[in-house]
């Protein structure tokens, strides 16, 4: 696997350069070994999934607040949990994962990456805090090709604090999604339910990502 050149990276995102190639090599070795990352995705591991991650977190996106506390959502392979860590210093990230080999993993990736202070991986099912209540209070939550949005929403909003943002890295199809799940919006108090991109002229093709914001419990 080759990295690309730090020059060729954002502006905003080359102090992170170091920290996103060491990511790069744990999932290209440990992520392929424990099945995270299948032997085929090698070649795209920066454009597939750091620099798709990457984005998104992007300042001048305006998606996640400076400070953010940040969930996500059956994390997996820290995509794009560690990512967003790597790339913005200022956010806090919980990273939820309920599988015990996965969660192992995103706890000795963190400690390598040095991000102990800044990242806390928590094992357990997103669905189970969102029926246990009062966890709510997350500034942002995301997902990466978690479920379908219909049930993803019942796992993520209920995380979020009133006027928090869900920010989910979907793909391209996601459209046929939204409009099956907006009932189930409706009914969680969800505002602004839309459909948004990223990384125009960094990754091809951009970044699909689902938006919306809790409202007020009714």
């Amino acid at each position: 696997m080759e990295h690309p050149p730090a020059d060729s990276l954002p502006d905003w995102l080359r102090p992170a350069y170091p920290g996103l190639v060491a990511f790069a090599e744990i999932l290209a070795t440990a992520g392929v070994e424990q099945g995270l990352i299948g032997p085929r995705e090698l070649p795209r591991i920066w454009s597939r999934h750091l620099l798709n991650c990457a984005v998104v977190a992007d300042p001048a996106e305006g998606l996640i607040p400076t400070g953010a506390l940040v969930a996500d959502v059956g994390s997996g392979a820290g995509l794009p949990g560690l990512v967003w860590a790597l790339a913005r210093t200022d956010l806090k990230l919980v990273l939820i994962e309920p599988l015990l080999r996965r969660a192992n993993f995103l706890t000795t990736v963190v400690a390598e990456l040095g991000l102990g202070e800044q990242v806390k991986v928590t094992r357990v099912r997103a669905e189970d805090l969102a029926k246990q209540g009062g966890w709510a209070g997350v500034d942002v939550v995301t997902a990466r090709a978690v479920a379908p949005l219909v049930k993803l929403l019942g796992w993520t909003v209920p995380l979020l604090r009133t006027g928090g943002a869900l920010v989910a890295l979907k793909g391209s199809s996601v459209a046929t999604e939204l409009a099956e799940a907006a009932p189930v919006a409706a009914s969680l108090g969800i505002k602004d339910l839309r459909i948004g991109v990223c990384g125009q002229g960094v990754v091809e093709p951009v970044t699909t990502v689902v938006l919306a914001t809790r409202g007020a419990a009714q």
